[in-house]
Formats: structure tokens, C-alpha cells, sequence
């Protein structure tokens, strides 16, 4: 924990708020994170919590214990259920639900796929980020593989990025494709206004998905899709592009009843083949339907 701090404000700062005060006094701490100190009430003014409205007049004795933002943390160990198909000395593979985020970030600070595996298996705490080399979004289910060493995790990216690695999906898509087989060949990047977003843009990072019509339903079809790139979200913004964004996709289905339909974006990611980083030898597994994305398929079939 970082040490207590005891400042006095200066008469400079009479007149200012309690957070400006504070961050003209920290500058390297950032208001925001300064303003969550006052609310946790971590900051003490005259000995008495305070709000980040409270004026300061000069001559008042703060108290200041400095909170850990959680993203400084080490990452904790947590006993969470894995689902395991795959498991040696370099490697792990898992079948993650939905619903599970793979590692921490804003929001999600615990209970994620990550602080999981380092219970699972300690030893990953001296690899970065765990051994994780590529991630499924919280609400996108099926395998994932996690390497166990450096070397592995060294071998696994260097495979990812010249498209050694086999990802395969299965999708229901909104609408009725125009070919029953194709690719989407169209850069990704960030959204130009929604961040949390990522679109099809000029100057992206190249990015390339092959579709194929597996079933064709009333309003809907179930596709397999194959990425021939990684990017953010790249399944569902391509398949939004070609005009059928996913079943329950809110991001990229907006709020109409293509959003509502599913209770996630209806993507399930259900082969995984590579070339083992140890043996060298070529290795495949195939995740079964989840429960859910099968009943909405089987409620599809009975409208055919």
C-alpha cells in the first residue's frame, strides 16, 4: 500500500474545490482517480471525510491514503470452474462459457478467465498475462488456448500472426445472405465517434473472414465462419457490414428485435486446430454446441 501523505493547502489554492485543490497538490495522479479517493473517503480534511465539492481556504491538514487503482494490482488468484478439454506441460486448452470475461480491465477487475487460470495453475503468474494469446469476448463462447510457458506462448503468437492457427465459428445471422459462401475482405478499427465500438475503416488492420451458409431459415441463417485474421470483434462487425449482424448482438444489431432475440451475440467458437509448440505435432478440438445457442437453433428449425 502506498505510504500515508500529510499535506497542508497552501493560501494559493483558497477558493478551489477540494478535488482541484488536490490535483494541483498530486499532479501525478489524475483528477478522476483523485476524486475516487475523496468519495472512498481515503481523504481527510481537518481529520473529517470530506465531498470533492467542499471548498478550501488555506491552512487546512489533508490526509491522504493513497488507494491502489486495480489495474496496479497483481492479478489475484480466484477459484473459478474451468472447463478444460486440453491440458500438457506447454499448453491448456478451455472451453469458456459465455458470460466469462477473458482478463481484466475497466469493470471487470475480478472473476475473470485469467485470475482462474492462475489458481489453476500458479506457475502462470511468470508468464505475461497469464499464457493468454488471443481472446473471445465475454458474451462469445468455446475454445481458447492458453500457453503455459514463454516458450509455448512465444511459439503460439508467432503462429497467430501468420495465420497458422485454425478458428473456426458457428453464428446465426440476421437476414438471408446473398451467396451461400463468401469472404469478407475489409479492414477493422476503432469506430471513428462510438469507442467502445470497432467498424470497417479506412486504414484499419487488414482483416479477413470466410463465411458459409450452413442453414437457411425464415429470417435468419446459421453460418460457420472462419478467421483468416484476429481482430476486435471481427465476426461480428464483418458479418454486420455484409448487412446480417448477429443474433443478439446489441453493439452491432442496434436495439431493434435482432438485438433481442438471443440473450448474447449467438457466436460459439467450436474448432480449434495448431501446430503443438512443443511437439510439433498438429493438434484439433471441436467444442460441442453450447445448451443455448442449440434451443435457439431448434426453435429456428420448427418455423422451417
Amino acid at each position: 500500500m502506498p505510504d500515508l501523505l500529510e499535506l497542508t493547502v497552501p493560501a494559493g489554492l483558497a477558493g478551489k474545490r477540494l478535488d482541484q485543490a488536490l490535483a494541483a497538490l498530486l499532479p501525478e495522479h489524475s483528477r478522476n482517480r483523485l476524486q475516487q479517493w475523496i468519495d472512498a473517503g481515503a481523504v481527510r480534511v481537518d481529520g473529517a471525510t470530506a465531498e470533492c465539492k467542499r471548498k478550501v481556504w488555506g491552512g487546512e491538514r489533508l490526509r491522504i491514503v493513497p488507494q491502489v487503482h486495480p489495474s496496479e494490482q497483481v492479478w489475484q488468484a480466484e477459484d473459478i470452474a474451468l472447463s478444460i478439454v486440453h491440458e500438457d506441460e506447454s499448453i491448456l486448452v478451455i472451453d469458456k462459457p459465455a458470460g466469462l470475461v477473458v482478463h481484466p480491465g475497466a469493470g471487470n477487475w475480478e472473476g475473470t478467465l485469467l485470475n482462474a487460470l492462475l489458481h489453476h495453475a500458479p506457475e502462470l503468474d511468470r508468464v505475461p498475462r497469464a499464457g493468454i494469446v488471443h481472446r473471445l469476448d465475454k458474451d462469445t463462447s468455446g475454445l481458447m488456448v492458453v500457453a503455459r510457458t514463454l516458450a509455448a506462448q512465444t511459439c503460439l503468437v508467432r503462429d497467430l500472426q501468420a495465420r497458422a492457427v485454425t478458428r473456426m465459428y458457428w453464428a446465426v445471422v440476421s437476414g438471408h445472405p446473398a451467396h451461400p459462401e463468401g469472404e469478407v475482405d475489409a479492414p477493422i478499427g476503432r469506430h471513428p465517434t462510438q469507442r467502445v465500438r470497432m467498424a470497417v475503416v479506412p486504414g484499419g488492420k487488414p482483416a479477413r473472414t470466410h463465411y458459409r451458409v450452413l442453414r437457411q431459415y425464415a429470417t435468419s441463417a446459421w453460418v460457420e465462419c472462419r478467421l483468416k485474421t484476429g481482430r476486435t470483434h471481427q465476426i461480428r462487425v464483418h458479418m454486420a457490414q455484409l448487412g446480417h449482424p448477429l443474433l443478439g448482438d446489441p453493439l452491432y444489431a442496434g436495439r431493434g428485435p435482432v438485438a433481442s432475440a438471443f440473450g448474447r451475440q449467438a457466436l460459439h467458437a467450436f474448432r480449434l486446430g495448431l501446430i503443438h509448440p512443443a511437439s510439433g505435432a498438429a493438434m484439433q478440438w471441436q467444442s460441442p454446441m453450447p445448451a443455448d445457442l442449440g434451443d435457439l437453433i431448434e426453435r429456428l428449425e420448427a418455423e422451417v
